[in-house]
């Protein structure tokens, strides 16, 4: 067995552009499940599922429970007939959270442009690091993740390339502990015969449509002129073209603000009347509302999610007159879109998000025409004030008890 010389790691590798390339993604390995094992060392050896319930999902499973069927989004029944010896821990975010900070300022220490993904993935730009770090990016990377290893408890897995859409697919390729590499020479054989899917942004939706063309992979995309591509689906014709083609000019942004700030509730049994439902969606907006206040945001579209009890997902959305913060304002426009949706089907999840985000420094200003909005706002931020003096459970609105 071929080891490196330096380490005597059996794991190498090589490729021609390895110490050219700056863009990485990194994605944290089963990061839920081994943050838990990382904690309790007796199910190091044993399948692990995150999640809660049996209406629940599962929010996240070992490798092990992996090589049972087990993924993560699965309903938890389906998990647990698929791996019945698995250990089922409920989720604890903010430990996860914690863990999760930790390894951005791993990142952050290794270079400022960090683009955050999730808590457990970001890009990173490490352009202009060699001289800081003494090394390549991959090198640089190569001690990041060992890092996290030895002081976290963390794996890791690497993509490197040249641009965003590459790194990312690089980073899926040999979980967990991977490293991978994509490099210009070799990407449009790399990305030729992977399914069109593949393209961030194509679902479901667009994949059938270019089935119907015949266009199955993404080397097929490239018969055809992004002048082509645009006038048959439209501006996605420009990203289905270039990515086809490797190109991505999408930079690392560090700190990219949120695009949407949204909660959601699995219900331990499915829900069809208004009254019940209604009765679930309003804390959902109030701790949407906590979010944007606590981020110094506002959203001008509220959605409404619902997923029916054989798990098909409706979502439904509607601006508002200004952008907003409130609890109040978002109830009242996700209350009028639940109205549309209930028709005796029967639900197991409902959520609300609130997108098209802003600074709040403009949000919910008075309204001239509807008095009783400015007087539901000052009541809204007087239960904000008790709240942050003496607690979240001090008080509460009636509709929430």
């Amino acid at each position: 067995m071929r080891r490196c010389g330096t380490c005597r790691s059996p794991r190498l590798l090589c490729h021609p552009e390895l110490h050219a390339l700056t863009i990485a993604h990194v994605d944290c390995d089963a990061f839920y499940a081994a943050v838990e094992k990382r904690d309790a060392p007796e199910l190091r050896d044993r399948p692990v599922i995150v999640g809660g319930g049996t209406r629940g999902v599962v929010a996240a499973c070992c490798y092990i429970a992996r090589m049972y069927g087990v993924r993560s989004a699965m309903p938890m029944f389906k998990a647990r007939k698929l791996c019945p010896e698995a250990v089922v821990i409920p989720p604890d975010m903010k430990k996860y959270a914690r863990v999760g900070r930790e390894v951005r300022q791993l990142m952050l220490e290794t270079t400022p442009m960090v683009e955050p993904l999730s808590i457990d993935e970001a890009f990173l730009d490490l352009s202009g690091t060699e001289k800081l770090h003494d090394g390549s990016a991959a090198q640089t990377l190569v001690r990041f993740a060992r890092k996290a290893d030895h002081t976290l408890g963390i794996t890791v897995s690497v993509g490197l390339s040249y641009n965003k859409f590459l790194a990312k697919l690089a980073s899926d390729m040999d979980k967990p502990r991977g490293f991978s590499v994509i490099g210009r020479g070799d990407a449009l054989a790399f990305l030729a015969p992977r399914p069109v899917g593949t393209i961030w942004g194509v679902g479901p939706s667009l994949q059938k449509t270019l089935a119907r063309d015949g266009l199955l992979i993404i080397g097929q995309l490239r018969e055809l002129s992004e002048d082509d591509l645009v006038r048959r689906y439209g501006s996605i014709g420009r990203r289905l073209s270039r990515f086809s083609r490797g190109q991505d000019g999408r930079t690392v942004e560090p700190d990219s603000p949120a695009k949407s700030i949204s909660a959601e509730t699995t219900f331990e049994r499915d829900l069809a009347s208004e009254a019940a439902l209604s009765k679930t969606l309003w804390p959902l907006c109030e701790t949407v509302s906590e979010r944007l206040k606590t981020a110094g945001l506002a959203g001008r579209s509220v959605t409404l999610k619902l997923k029916t009890a054989d798990f098909k997902i409706r979502t439904r959305s509607r601006m508002t007159d200004a952008p907003t913060q409130l609890a109040e304002v978002i109830f009242r426009a996700a209350s009028n879109l639940l109205k549309g949706e209930v028709d005796s089907t029967a639900y197991r999840l409902i959520g609300v998000g609130v997108s098209s985000l802003e600074s709040a420094v403009n949000a919910d200003p008075p309204d001239l025409l509807d008095p009783d909005a400015t007087r539901r706002a000052q009541v809204e931020r007087a239960l904000d004030q008790v709240r942050k003096k003496l607690g979240k459970a001090s008080i509460a609105k009636g509709r929430g008890l």
